[in-house]
């Protein structure tokens, strides 16, 4: 028999479950001459500083980093403390594969993850924060929008990972996922608190002042 002292609280209990951030942060930046993107400068600090801050303030937790080039780098000059860092030997085959590694290192309990990429410093913990309450209020999958166009960061329901795993090929992501639940998919206008562009060529860099 339960003693009484040993009963579910039920403050506790209506605690919602954990949604996880899973920062893809495992390219080489060959369009970038070789550079990693996890490494680039960013405020003098290396990028994945920079995107890990802001799924943090943005309320996920736990905090997963996929790391892949230069990986040994990224791990001696980036603080990562709390992060639970995934290694991608595969990084070079594609970014289907850090989005498969991170969903199969995920811990148990989580409604959902956050799906954020390291190269789109415009993101702001602001969009995080809609996405995370567009599925606390139900949707099982949601995206930011920047004037009603698809963008990231993407949010996935837990009952999608399996499917979002099997989809993530080459470097499609979760597109396959998304497309084939394009109905359900609820899309979170984020404009005028996130910038969608990436890190792709020294001209984004140059744009961004970050070198």
């Amino acid at each position: 028999m339960t003693p009484p002292w040993a009963a579910v609280d039920p403050l506790a209990a209506a605690e919602p479950a954990p949604v996880a951030a899973l920062v893809l942060a495992a390219g080489g930046g060959r369009r970038l001459g070789g550079r990693p993107k996890a490494l680039l400068p960013f405020h003098g600090r290396p990028l994945v500083e920079h995107a890990v801050r802001v799924v943090r303030q943005g309320g996920c937790e736990p905090v997963l980093v996929v790391l892949g080039a230069a990986r040994a780098q990224a791990l001696a000059e980036a603080e990562l403390t709390g992060c639970t860092v995934v290694a991608n030997p595969d990084w070079a085959q594609g970014m289907g594969t850090s989005l498969r590694a991170g969903l199969a290192a995920l811990p148990p309990g989580c409604s959902g993850v956050l799906v954020s990429l390291v190269d789109t410093p415009g993101v702001s913990p602001a969009a995080v924060a809609r996405l995370l309450a567009a599925h606390r209020s139900g949707a099982a999958l949601a995206a930011a929008a920047y004037a009603g166009r698809r963008g990231h960061p993407v949010l996935i329901g837990a009952e999608h990972f399996a499917e979002a795993a099997a989809g993530a090929q080459g470097d499609a992501g979760a597109r396959a996922l998304l497309t084939s639940h394009q109905a359900e998919l609820l899309l979170v206008e984020c404009g005028d608190v996130a910038v969608p562009d990436d890190l792709d060529t020294p001209a984004d860099l140059a744009r961004w002042s970050v070198q």
